[in-house]
């Protein structure tokens, strides 16, 4: 099989072939149909975080593909079904968090395409329990980029606890912004978009903005002000001012709600402004299993819209480029167009 493996942080990745994995006890053998390009990857590729990615590494954790094989002991998934492959691999289901429904929290978790090989292959290992089934009527292509950039969107959301008539202010429009834009929208809210690029700008006023800013020519926290101020504030964006210029925009009682991981970012805030107007700082990271059940369900039945572009996997390192260059319109999406793919449901498609 081809996997795109890193083998030293900061250096290109390189396609080379592989055997094809066995599963082991627990586990399924997932042929990929489709893998998105997230931001985290780059970070892994970069070894950007205090907590490294094993090397060497095949990156990826917006997987998507058809069980082909199952480990001993697995009863849950079956062969043939699709699943995706979520950056959550395992959570041991024991500890206070799996418990209480907070398995993205588990201190015993390993991720998908960082702790052990992701879905820059055309095949992965999958822990049975954390395949997670995407329905008919979902395509590989979209439920690639659900599978991460849509699920934690979904949960960031819902992290802000948001209701009907609040504004809240997208900061970052891209494969999660676009995103985060219907969802928030699907709560009731009024949306502002922020990015750096009309086109980005125009593609959330698409998709249901009520308000756009263009934070290259003005100032987002003044324009956001002209606006009645943000309720909750969703930053997406990477880099480190952002943080600063979400919680200046925020009314009282306003919840700033911290997706994105810069590679050097600290945020300071002034604790009167805090305290006095009751601002709430939430880090919001990924979603549960049961969160991203959920997404699926709302793409099947038409809510939201997923925006990608095809690429093929040999372009690994320069749809990487793509995406440090900002030209990216929402979500650049592997296709393994080498691999046979099995249709699921009357409505399936095949990535052509």
């Amino acid at each position: 099989m081809r996997a795109a493996v890193v083998t030293g942080f900061g250096s290109p990745a390189e396609v080379e072939e592989r055997s094809v994995p066995q599963p082991g006890p627990g586990q399924v053998l997932v042929r990929l149909e489709a893998c998105g390009l997230c931001h985290t990857d780059i970070h892994a590729m970069r070894g950007d975080w205090p907590v490294k990615a094993h090397l060497p590494l095949v990156p990826g954790h917006e997987g998507v593909g058809i069980i082909e094989q199952l480990g001993d002991g697995v009863t849950s998934r079956t062969v043939g079904q699709r699943v995706a492959m979520p950056w959550l691999g395992y959570a041991c289901g024991e500890c206070r968090y799996c418990v209480d429904g907070r398995e993205n929290l588990c201190e015993q978790q390993f991720n998908n395409g960082y702790g052990v090989d992701g879905g820059y292959a055309e095949y992965m290992l999958a822990e049975a329990r954390f395949a997670v089934p995407v329905p008919d009527g979902v395509t590989p292509m979209d439920a690639a980029p659900l599978t991460c950039a849509g699920v934690t969107t979904y949960a960031a959301i819902k992290n802000a606890r948001i209701t009907p008539g609040e504004t809240v202010a997208v900061f970052g429009v891209g494969g999660l912004g676009h995103l985060a834009v219907q969802y928030a929208r699907l709560v009731g809210a009024k949306v502002i978009a922020v990015d750096v690029t009309d086109e980005k700008l125009a593609l959330a006023t698409a998709l249901g903005a009520d308000h756009v800013v263009n934070a290259r020519t003005d100032d987002p926290v003044e324009a956001i002000r002209r606006l009645g101020g943000a309720d909750a504030a969703v930053v997406l964006a990477v880099v480190p001012a952002v943080f600063r210029q979400a919680f200046d925009a925020l009314n009282r009682g306003g919840r700033l709600v911290l997706v994105s991981l810069p590679a050097d970012g600290e945020l300071t805030v002034p604790i009167f402004d805090t305290v006095l107007k009751g601002i709430s700082i939430i880090g919001s990271i990924v979603g549960t299993r049961q969160d991203l059940a959920e997404v699926f369900a709302l793409h099947a039945a038409g809510r939201t819209h997923v925006i990608t572009e095809a690429r093929e996997l040999q372009d690994v390192n320069a749809s990487v480029d793509e995406v440090l260059a900002g030209t990216v319109p929402a979500r650049l999406v592997f296709a393994y167009h080498t691999a046979d793919l099995v249709p699921v449901g009357d409505a399936a498609e095949a990535i052509v």
